[in-house]
């Protein structure tokens, strides 16, 4: 069984730093691409980037780009997702995603599936 537990989330004031983990089990993490949603409140899933199995490949959402940084380490079965310079519009659930296709796509949100339950982020003064 998948399973896909994140953390690191919490309560930080614009312009601060948070560093998200994901940690994966149940299947055979360095053979598949990862990626980072968010959903804020009322809102939909929005992209905040995909990083191929050996990390080789990188794509960041637009609203994001140049803010985060999303690495991995295979040995530890683990994504990141580094979020600076933050904003109160990067309030959401973040959520870290397994790629479905074993060797697929991994450049859009629909490339993935077996979502974490995810960590709350929260940009306020």
């Amino acid at each position: 069984e998948v399973q896909l537990v994140e953390s690191g989330g919490g309560l930080v004031q614009p312009g601060g730093s948070l560093r998200l983990s994901c940690v994966a089990s149940g299947f055979t993490f360095g053979n598949y691409a990862m990626s980072w949603v968010r959903q804020a409140p009322g809102k939909g899933l929005e992209w905040v980037g995909g990083l191929t199995s050996r990390g080789n490949g990188l794509l960041y959402g637009d609203s994001v780009r140049g803010r985060v940084t999303i690495s991995r380490d295979n040995a530890k079965n683990t994504v990141y997702l580094q979020l600076n310079s933050l904003k109160t519009e990067d309030t959401a659930m973040y959520k870290c995603g397994k790629q479905t296709a074993y060797g697929g796509s991994w450049r859009n949100v629909s490339d993935y599936s077996d979502w974490g339950q995810g960590t709350q982020v929260t940009v306020s003064s």
